[in-house]
C-alpha cells in the first residue's frame, strides 16, 4: 500500500511538475503543503526557479507599472500646468479683452465729442459763411449804390456844365484888360466873326479852373465860359470843329465842352480808339457825354462803354483787325491798374 501510494504520488507529481520548454511562460500553478513535502528534490528547484521568475516578472510589471505611475503624474503635472498656464493666459485675455473694450469705448466716446464738436464747428462755419455772404451783399449793394451816386453826382456836373465851354491855352493874365468875358469876345472875334456880331450868345459867367493858380504849374489854367443856352455851346464847338485851328491873337488854342472830371476821363479813354477809327476812314466821333460813334459797313454804332464795343467788335472780324492792338493795349492798362489797386 505505501509503495502504491508513493507510486500515485509520484505519478502525480511527474503530472503537476511537467514544464513546457519555456520556463517563462510556465503557468504558477497552487501547491499544497503536502504536495511540496512530496516533490522532488529537481521538481522543487524547477517551482523555485520558476517562482523567481515569476517574480521578477512580477518586479518588471512593478517597475514598468510605476514607471507607468511616474511618467501618469508627470503628465497629469504638466497638463496642470498647462490649465494653470491656459487659465492665466485667460485672465490675462480677459484683462485685454476688458482694456480693449474700456478703449474702444473711451475712442467711441472721445469720436461722439469730435463729431459733436465738428457739427458745431460746421455750424459755426455755416453762420460766418452765411454773414460773410451777406457781408458780400451788403458790400455790393453799398458798391452799387456808390457808383450810382457817383453816376448821379456825375450827371448833374456834367447837366449843371452843359451850357459851359473850356478854353484851353490862354495864357494867365491876358484877362487883366478886358477880363474874360472879353477875351471870348475877342476868340469869337478871331476865329467866327458872324458868331461875334450875335446876339443872343450870352456869357452869364466866366472864370479860370483851378481857383487858385500854382506857379509851378507850366500850363496856364482854363478858362471856362458859362453860356445861356445849350444851343448856343453847340453852335460854337460846331463852328470849331469845322475851322479845326482854333487862335488867340495868333497863338493856338482849343475849345472844348465842359464836362466833369469823371466824364473827361471817360472822353480820354475813347482816344486811342477813335484815333485808329479815324486813320480808317470811320468818321468816330465822341458824344455827349462820353459815348463813341463812327460808321461800320455803312452804319452809325454808338457805344456807352468799352465791354459793349468788344462785344461788337469780336463779331466783325474786319473791324477785330483793326482794332485788335489798342484794344489790347486797353486791357493790359486796366489789368495793371487793377494790379496797382
Amino acid at each position: 500500500m505505501p509503495n502504491n501510494k508513493c507510486k500515485n504520488r509520484g505519478n502525480k507529481n511527474k503530472e503537476v511538475t511537467m514544464t513546457p520548454s519555456n520556463e517563462k511562460d510556465t503557468p504558477i500553478q497552487d501547491y499544497e503543503d503536502d504536495d511540496i513535502e512530496e516533490m522532488q528534490e529537481a521538481d522543487l528547484k524547477k517551482l523555485i526557479r520558476t517562482l523567481r521568475s515569476s517574480q521578477k516578472q512580477i518586479l518588471e510589471l512593478h517597475k514598468a507599472l510605476m514607471d507607468k505611475i511616474e511618467n501618469l503624474s508627470h503628465e497629469n503635472e504638466i497638463l496642470r500646468r498647462n490649465q494653470n498656464e491656459t487659465k492665466q493666459l485667460v485672465q490675462q485675455e480677459t484683462v485685454i479683452v476688458t482694456e480693449v473694450k474700456n478703449s474702444i469705448d473711451q475712442m467711441k466716446n472721445t469720436i461722439e465729442s469730435l463729431t459733436n464738436r465738428m457739427g458745431e464747428a460746421e455750424e459755426r462755419i455755416s453762420d460766418l459763411e452765411e454773414r460773410e455772404q451777406e457781408r458780400i451783399q451788403s458790400d455790393q449793394r453799398k458798391e452799387e449804390e456808390i457808383r450810382n451816386l457817383k453816376h448821379i453826382v456825375r450827371n448833374l456836373q456834367d447837366t449843371i456844365k452843359k451850357t459851359n465851354i473850356r478854353v484851353l491855352g490862354v495864357p494867365e493874365g491876358m484877362e487883366r484888360e478886358k477880363g474874360l468875358e472879353g477875351l471870348f469876345s475877342e476868340i469869337l472875334a478871331e476865329n467866327f466873326p458872324g458868331l461875334e456880331k450875335d446876339r443872343e450868345i450870352l456869357v452869364q459867367e466866366a472864370h479860370r479852373t483851378p481857383n487858385k493858380h500854382d506857379q509851378k504849374r507850366s500850363s496856364p489854367r482854363h478858362v471856362v465860359i458859362k453860356l445861356s443856352t445849350v444851343k448856343h455851346k453847340e453852335k460854337i464847338l460846331k463852328c470849331a470843329r469845322e475851322k479845326r485851328q482854333i487862335t488867340f491873337r495868333g497863338s493856338p488854342i482849343r475849345l472844348t465842352a465842359d464836362f466833369s472830371s469823371e466824364t473827361l476821363q471817360a472822353r480820354r479813354e475813347w482816344r486811342d480808339i477813335a484815333q485808329v477809327l479815324r486813320e480808317k476812314n470811320c468818321q468816330p466821333r465822341i458824344l455827349y457825354p462820353a459815348k463813341l460813334s463812327f460808321v461800320n459797313e455803312g452804319e452809325i454804332k454808338t457805344f456807352h462803354n468799352k465791354q459793349k464795343l468788344k462785344e461788337f467788335v469780336a463779331t466783325r472780324p474786319a473791324l477785330q483787325q483793326m482794332l485788335k492792338d489798342v484794344l489790347h493795349t486797353e486791357t493790359k492798362k486796366h489789368g495793371h491798374q487793377y494790379e496797382r489797386r
